[in-house]
């Protein structure tokens, strides 16, 4: 054993000289940083001591296999330990809780989907990613507060995830599948958008897979994708964009009096977002600034500005100077593999 832990120490101390970072060489290796400092500071063998006895609550044998006999007895074959405890107990026998009941049926390879319902499975929607402006755009409805309890305004908002500008918004007194189909063809027009060039990706709203919006998309040759059913992080950048919208600090704190005046709330949010926020995940360019490709001009003028404050006091800079590199791709619900398939002809925070 001591042998195998000077092997992997050697590896690591190789890997960490050829460049490697040690964590990366650790979780190569199957091991933890934690656990490598430990064997350094332990040449001779893990001192670590568990616990000499078993814990005196631990179940028998006989116990274990009791119940297993009862999971997989034929009135409770089909139930999940949740179902057949109560069972049980309304029978008067207790013989371990549900946490007992999983423990012992995963230690027997036996914590399975029981039942002839299929397993519930939520495939996860396609990585979509954006190398430029107009290719996925991402888009959502939240509520505003109106004066009467109980009823509210939307906002739509169209946001294109690469420039994170809002390509389109409205306010309506409703939601409406025919409401967000125009909207949708009156940002195709504005952007020229071409057939095959733009993913929309939403959530499974009404109004997202209405037959009027879907058709419309159809006509346009707007590709739709969707998230999971109740997975709101599928759909990032738009809830972030609401985010942003709501703890403005001119979001009023009371509901809006009218329609106009969410609409007029509306119209100074989005110009404010697209023309003057300086996006973090931009490296603090406006979304408009990037959207329309003047992004590395700004970004190499605030590169001469620290350039020359360095040249001028060198000795207030202990590192080169920061990295004022325009972004990159952007990847919407990516994983490991990338899926070309699902980029546009012309191609994510």
């Amino acid at each position: 054993m001591i042998t195998d832990r000077q092997t992997l120490l050697a590896d690591v101390d190789e890997a960490c000289r050829g460049g490697a970072r040690r964590q990366c060489a650790c979780d190569l290796l199957g091991i933890s940083e934690r656990t490598l400092q430990r064997w350094r500071g332990q040449p001779d063998g893990d001192q670590r001591r568990g616990p000499s006895t078993p814990p005196p609550n631990k179940l028998s044998d006989a116990e274990r296999a009791q119940v297993l006999e009862l999971a997989n007895s034929q009135p409770y074959r089909d139930l999940s330990p949740k179902q057949i405890v109560p069972q049980l107990s309304d029978r008067g026998i207790y013989v371990a809780s549900e946490s007992t009941f999983y423990r012992v049926l995963r230690a027997a390879g036996q914590l399975t989907h029981r039942g002839h319902a299929r397993p519930a499975h939520r495939q996860a929607p396609p990585t979509l990613r954006a190398t430029g402006p107009n290719q996925v755009y991402s888009w959502d409805i939240t509520y505003l507060k109106s004066p009467v309890r109980g009823a509210f305004y939307y906002l739509y908002l169209f946001v294109d995830i690469w420039s994170r500008k809002v390509v389109g918004w409205r306010v309506e007194d409703h939601e409406s599948s025919e409401l967000a189909a125009q909207l949708a063809v009156d940002i195709c027009e504005a952007e020229g958008v071409l057939p095959g060039q733009v993913r929309l990706h939403s959530d499974n709203g009404g109004p997202m897979k209405g037959a009027t919006m879907l058709a419309t998309l159809q006509q346009l040759g707007v590709i739709p994708s969707f998230s999971r059913p109740s997975v709101s992080n599928d759909n990032p950048y738009s809830e972030s964009l609401f985010r942003t919208a709501k703890y403005r600090p001119q979001y009023p704190r009371r509901p809006f009096e009218d329609l106009e005046e969410a609409r007029a709330w509306a119209g100074d949010f989005v110009h404010w977002y697209n023309t003057e926020h300086l996006h973090s995940a931009l490296n603090f360019v406006t979304p408009d600034c990037r959207h329309r490709g003047a992004q590395a001009d700004t970004l190499s003028r605030r590169t001469v500005v620290y350039e020359d404050a360095r040249q001028r006091h060198p000795e207030r800079w202990a590192r080169s100077c920061r990295d004022w590199s325009p972004k990159g791709d952007v990847v919407l619900n990516g994983r490991t593999a990338t899926m070309d398939s699902n980029k546009p002809k012309q191609q994510a925070a």
